[in-house]
């Protein structure tokens, strides 16, 4: 007995010495790395045959640190506390406009109704030439954007040049606190079938999504589609209460484990929920991250509806933020999650990179097989996959030229100029003759692009000419060069139904606001139209989730 408790005593004694050892192990590598790197930094700066700019000097040794981490780990100096306030609360300072570049132009994208830029007249498609008598030229989008927040009440002078108008404009707009919605639309659409547009996971978000539900259901809406797809996701307590929305008080929703202890934390439905019930949808798509995946992923699992679109993002880290000197803070990957099956969807390995520093997926010899409730198979370490799968749709060359030159934008301004209204956005569509009117206004502009294939083509006469075969093949490359631009000539007609259906969002928008742009695409969107297909028959419904 006395050596069982002699030979117990010895062993705890070692793990104590052990412990110990290791820690006082590490934090002398941590002692010793910041004195070398203190010093480095100090010679650095006194010797280098340049002037140097400490501040920026500093940062981009963090942020090299921090990368070699994961994405999601970042420095948040003192001047970037604003914009990082914004991502999490949605509020800032500011007249409620957005903007975008077109070939160094800055122009007015989006105005949000019910604030200041809405009240003062201000329009989508002005060119914004100067922000308190300021020029932007040469200005990049972020410095543009601080110029035009400030805080409330304040005053920002915007000079504009609008089409149609000779001389530039100037709107004086008092600035007041702005908040993105998060939930930007809600409707019933055909079938009784109730939508919600959720772009992130802010403040409020599911006071928002349960407000609209509730109002969906008074208008008459026998399901719900809640469409999270581009929502790169936010606040996981937001996620956490939407799951509430539809799945009992108690009902487990999300787990975290991290390295330390007060990471490790199990969330609950806390409330009572709005409705356990009603049909459900969500829609999702590679744009869908984070928070949004815990919703999809906790809906998935509980077989509580249905999920339609693409293979999410793959994103099951969480971050909380820790405060710094002066001002500062760290955005830090504290934990992964668990939805309540047991899996972790996290995607990328960033903790085993390979040698190039390069990060891959999760192997497949490592991927889990988990059941929900109904007992049907899902798998961690890749994303979350829809129930319903719907083919992606890449945009042809043609067409991503159209928006990246700001063809399609330019156009819907013109567009707006000579028409005083058009008819709500889902009954609005262009016709035969307004679609051959926007070619000859591109002939006129002389639009041109380039095909993946002309690329190639560029490339194969390039490697040719170095491998000195180019008069081997130079007739069958002019060959293959016309019958490109032949197709090139055709493609306008070819991918007409893509075109129209861009233009016609954007000129909708216009008139309607983000509001309208929503709305106008229901008719011909894929995602919606095959949901909206099995939330109106409750045996399609009940076999998705069999």
């Amino acid at each position: 007995m006395k050596q069982k408790k002699l030979f117990f005593l010895t062993m705890l004694t070692m793990l104590l010495l052990f412990t110990a050892f290791s820690f006082n192990d590490r934090f002398f590598k941590i002692t010793r790395s910041m004195s070398i790197f203190a010093s480095l930094y100090k010679e650095v700066n006194a010797f280098y045959v340049d002037e140097t700019n400490p501040n920026k000097l500093m940062k981009s040794g963090i942020d090299a640190m921090l990368a070699s981490l994961d994405p999601y780990t970042t420095y948040i100096s003192e001047d970037r506390i604003e914009d990082f306030r914004t991502l999490n609360t949605g509020q800032y300072g500011g007249i409620g406009a957005s903007t975008i570049q077109i070939e160094d132009k800055t122009y007015i994208s989006m105005i949000f109704e019910g604030y200041p830029a809405h009240g003062s007249k201000l329009q989508i498609g002005d060119q914004v030439l100067a922000i308190n008598h300021i020029s932007i030229t040469d200005k990049s989008r972020d410095d543009i954007n601080k110029l035009l927040k400030g805080q409330n009440v304040t005053e920002v002078i915007l000079t504009v040049k609008r089409y149609g108008f000779d001389a530039p404009m100037d709107f004086r707009i008092a600035r007041e606190k702005i908040t993105i919605e998060n939930v930007p639309f809600y409707g019933l659409l055909k079938e009784n079938v109730g939508y919600i547009k959720l772009n992130e996971f802010t403040y409020n978000a599911s006071r928002n999504v349960k407000n609209a539900v509730n109002n969906l259901k008074k208008q008459g809406a026998l399901s719900i589609i809640l469409d999270l797809r581009g929502n790169p996701g936010g606040l996981l307590v937001e996620a956490v209460n939407i799951s509430n929305i539809f799945l009992p008080k108690g009902s487990a929703i999300v787990s975290t484990k991290g390295k330390i202890e007060e990471n490790n934390t199990a969330y609950r439905a806390m409330f009572d929920p709005l409705d356990t019930k009603i049909p459900l949808a969500i829609l999702i798509n590679s744009g869908s991250a984070s928070a949004s995946e815990i919703v999809a992923g906790v809906i998935q699992d509980y077989d509580r509806g249905f999920l339609v679109g693409q293979k999410s993002y793959g994103k099951g880290l969480v971050q909380t933020t820790r405060r710094l000197s002066y001002n500062a803070q760290l955005k830090i990957t504290t934990a992964k999650y668990y939805v309540p099956s047991g899996r972790c969807i996290q995607m990328l390995d960033y903790a085993h990179r390979r040698p190039d520093g390069s990060v891959g997926s999760v192997p497949d010899s490592l991927i889990t097989a988990f059941k929900t409730r109904n007992g049907r198979t899902v798998f961690d370490g890749g994303g979350i996959d829809p129930d319903i799968e719907i083919e992606e749709h890449h945009l042809p060359p043609v067409v991503q030229s159209l928006t990246t030159q700001g063809f399609i934008f330019q156009y819907a301004t013109i567009f707006h100029h000579d028409h005083e209204k058009i008819a709500v956005p889902v009954q609005f569509h262009l016709s035969e003759e307004e679609y051959e009117m926007f070619l000859k206004w591109l002939n006129k502009e002389g639009f041109t692009f380039k095909t993946n294939a002309e690329e190639d083509l560029l490339n194969l006469k390039s490697y040719s000419q170095k491998e000195g075969n180019w008069k081997v093949i130079e007739h069958a490359y002019k060959q293959l060069q016309d019958k490109i631009q032949k197709q090139k000539k055709s493609d306008i007609y070819r991918y007409k139904e893509d075109i129209v259906r861009l233009l016609e969002k954007e000129i909708v928008s216009r008139y309607y606001l983000e509001h309208g742009a929503i709305e106008a695409g229901f008719d011909e969107d894929p995602f919606i139209q095959k949901t909206i297909d099995i939330l109106s028959s409750s045996e399609k419904y009940a076999r998705v989730l069999e």
